[in-house]
């Protein structure tokens, strides 16, 4: 009926991207030892300890990555069979490179699913099910899961709730005749897609919030214990131990708590309204 592939970018070179939001280089051997260490501990497990194993995920290293680099690779996957990783030339090579693979792997079902994650965030253990229990063969829908955590793991564990509508972790289903691919656009253009639903009834991802970030700031909010959610997202159980010991109690940062809650509600309420209106339309 279908195949669904998650697709991760890992240090695809990219001409438009070469800094951190700290104004320190990206793709170094410093970068890739930070990276490969997030993704070792966050997004790995929580993506190989899905409930649902009925899915392949496609995973994008640069074609520059040294022998040493590749190495570490191979040792971390362990060659588990729902990885597939390639190594291409660079971010102008990445959509070819999937489209390519879906017409020798995927030709014979009539959909496709695909939904994406970065390299250093994690998802719900049932995130592959809730999306695959949206599939009703549609021709092309996006799904956008609104709800979900956000932790920040440096300098501090801070852990909260977040709001995002056109995030990082969208989906999209379609008719598997000359694919488009949810890495079609970037996550934040899905907004002028009118195909697209929202979904609100689970928190299915958690982006993690680091000092290698492009972008991203923390903005959670609430009293959120990780004892009380680690059951879902699955972690390395070394960090998982940590962050138990050692996450900042809440009366610490109670402030930026409702401080971000009023901001993250407005972007959320803003961005509706504009959807509301046509204002994200393609003219």
């Amino acid at each position: 009926m279908f195949y669904h592939f998650l697709i991760t970018r890992f240090n695809l070179k990219n001409p438009e991207w070469d800094v951190t939001k700290n104004n320190e280089a990206l793709l170094d051997e410093k970068w890739m030892d930070e990276r490969l260490e997030l993704f070792s501990n966050y997004c790995l497990p929580s993506v190989i300890n899905q409930s649902n194993k009925n899915f392949k995920w496609l995973l994008f290293f640069d074609s520059s990555t040294s022998d040493t680099y590749r190495a570490k690779i191979e040792s971390i996957l362990q060659k588990n069979d729902l990885i597939v990783p390639f190594y291409i030339d660079g971010m102008p090579k990445f959509n070819e490179a999937i489209l390519n693979y879906l017409k020798e792997n995927a030709a014979d079902q009539d959909y496709l699913i695909t939904s994406r994650i970065d390299n250093d965030d994690c998802i719900h253990k049932d995130f592959i099910n809730e999306i695959q229990k949206q599939f009703n063969k549609q021709d092309f829908l996006a799904i956008d899961n609104i709800n979900g955590y956000t932790l920040q793991v440096e300098p501090n564990f801070i852990l909260g709730k977040k709001e995002h509508i056109f995030n990082p972790f969208i989906s999209l289903i379609e008719r598997n005749d000359n694919p488009k691919t949810v890495w079609h656009y970037v996550h934040n253009m899905w907004k002028k897609e009118p195909r697209i639903i929202h979904l609100s009834e689970k928190r299915l991802w958690l982006s993690v919030i680091h000092g290698k970030n492009k972008v991203n700031e923390f903005d959670g909010y609430g009293n959120i214990k990780w004892s009380n959610i680690n059951s879902d997202f699955i972690i390395s159980e070394s960090k998982n131990k940590e962050i138990i010991a050692t996450q900042l109690p809440f009366s610490k940062w109670w402030f930026l708590s409702l401080r971000n809650y009023l901001y993250v509600k407005m972007v959320l309420v803003s961005k509706q309204i504009k959807k509301g209106l046509g204002i994200y339309k393609v003219k």
